[in-house]
């Protein structure tokens, strides 16, 4: 028998001791680098961390972490065989990635500090350890993205299409239904496919399941794309069966059981069987064979196209110091971008519109929009001859940041955690964001939001945040604005008709806007 076959088996380098001392010198090298970045960001850091724990969208992110270190366990062997060294061209990523978390930093934009903030983490692989380990380590690597807290922004697309699959099962049914943007109205009662019942939080863990288990489970590339498509489409029309579900139950057993059922079955039994669908769907194609390894060290260490790469070679103090200066640039950026404040008036006011009057402001159910951080705000009404009446919101800003964001989430027409409720989007307005929203089931009101900052009049938060960030960038003040026109549908008046009525009298918006705010 062959000694090598006759000695003992030993899981190869698992130990600190085991390891060479090339291996053990990058990686020390890595976690200071690590420890710097996660010291540097700890407020962005800890505030993912919070929304992981607290919102429920994201708990499934808490897991995210282990299975990250999981799946650099599962490469260690092979990534063993591998040269860690330092790599200039590292340094290209670590600027991207700093160059995005400062754009969202000068634009308060809290998603694209935190993206930036795991890019960078993610970047100093290439820079400390070299392009063949981060060759080895690219799944884990692009993996790390679902760290980052995103998915709310598809909650209204969702509610909508929920709504629209929901009231087609409905009417497959034989449930006479009648749907108005996301409210559907039954003989068992008024249904709303609310933010907690869009299926976000569902639809994220399910693409990062899906995306996990298509590295995993396969080799071949389209087996892994229909994988990861499954698992976008499939808790998209599965909600919209939950959906259907809640309102064919409540015409059996009423509005108040079904609902209690759908929390239940929704919360503990439903994601779960869809989960174990998906997975019998897709067992059969599974094409990798047990233990085959993750990744093949020898075919990295005979690839010509790495070995290219790797003469960008750099010391490992340089590619330290070169880190060090990246980032209290971005960070030195941000904070003087951050400091910025531009000249506002002591007081504003809302001038005089022709044919219309200064009316109390007396609304069926209190709607005042959000403005947090702002300056000044004014809250008025208008009425003119025709019975109409306009609600006209204004907040100006002298900047733009955390805490005190125009378009940030929960600011402008609707405001969480009131009796106001997102319907559907309005009819256009020129440059405005036009929202239809519904009061206690049973008030209907329409907003149009427009924001104003430098030359730029926009309905768009992107729009916005652009705008706010060249402004930043270029280290230029400017006031931002935020002007909300509403009115509520009544039998005798159509609330678009008033606001309609309301811009033609008040001439150009963006001419209106800087005459009420002017200094």
């Amino acid at each position: 028998m062959p000694p090598e076959l006759a000695a003992p088996t030993r899981p190869a380098r698992l130990l600190w001791r085991d390891m060479p001392s090339h291996w053990r010198t990058g990686l020390l090298r890595w976690a200071v680098a690590a420890l710097l970045i996660v010291a540097a960001f700890l407020h962005d850091w800890a505030a993912m961390a919070r929304q992981w724990w607290d919102i429920s969208t994201y708990n499934h992110i808490v897991l995210i972490p282990p299975i990250l270190g999981w799946l650099v366990w599962q490469r260690r062997s092979e990534l063993a065989k591998l040269a860690p060294m330092c790599w200039w061209p590292g340094l290209i990523p670590m600027a991207g990635a700093a160059f995005l978390w400062l754009l969202g930093a000068l634009s308060g934009l809290d998603l694209a500090r935190q993206a930036g903030a795991v890019a960078m983490l993610g970047a100093t692989v290439p820079l400390l350890l070299g392009p063949r380990v981060a060759t080895g380590l690219c799944f884990p690597l692009c993996y790390m993205a679902f760290l980052i807290p995103v998915g709310e922004e598809l909650v209204e697309v969702l509610q909508t299409i929920t709504a629209r699959i929901t009231v087609a099962l409905t009417h497959f049914s034989g449930i006479p239904a009648a749907v108005d943007g996301v409210f559907i109205d039954t003989p068992a009662g008024l249904f709303e496919v609310a933010e907690a019942c869009s299926g976000v939080k569902f639809l994220i863990a399910m693409v990062a399941f899906g995306t996990l288990t298509a590295n995993l489970c396969f080799l071949a590339w389209s087996r892994r794309a229909a994988m990861v498509l499954a698992c976008l489409l499939v808790p998209i029309l599965a909600n919209g069966v939950r959906a259907w579900g809640t309102i064919y139950a409540a015409q059996i057993v009423g509005v108040e059981k079904a609902a209690g059922i759908d929390h239940i079955v929704y919360g503990w039994v439903f994601f779960a069987l869809v989960l174990a669908l998906v997975l019998a769907g897709a067992w059969r194609f599974f094409d990798r064979p047990p233990g085959e390894p993750m990744i093949d060290a020898a075919a990295l260490a005979r690839s010509p196209v790495l070995a290219r790469l790797e003469r960008a070679r750099i010391s490992p103090a340089a590619a330290l110091a070169s880190l060090g200066v990246l980032l209290v640039a971005a960070m030195s950026w941000a904070h003087h971008g951050a400091t910025l404040s531009a000249p506002l008036p002591r007081h504003i006011a809302l001038p005089e519109v022709p044919g219309w009057t200064r009316a109390d402001y007396t609304p069926e159910i209190w709607w005042e929009p959000r403005a947090e951080g702002a300056d000044h705000r004014l809250l008025g009404r208008y009425a003119d001859w025709q019975g109409g009446t306009v609600d006209v919101f204004v907040a100006l800003y002298a900047r733009q940041g955390e805490g005190r964001e125009a378009g940030g989430f929960g600011q402008g027409a609707l405001t969480p955690g009131t009796q106001w409720s997102w319907q559907s989007s309005g009819p256009a307005f020129p440059q405005g964001r036009s929202e239809r929203l519904l009061g206690n089931g049973k008030v209907e009101r329409l907003a149009v939001t427009w924001y104003r900052t430098g030359k730029v009049l926009t309905g768009s938060n992107s729009r916005l945040k652009l705008a706010v960030i060249g402004d930043n960038l270029l280290l230029r003040a400017r006031p931002t604005t935020m002007l909300i026109l509403s009115s509520q549908d009544r039998p005798t008046a159509r609330a678009a008709d008033a606001i309609a009525r309301f811009l033609a009298a008040s001439g150009p918006t963006a001419a209106w806007i800087d005459r009420v705010t002017k200094p």
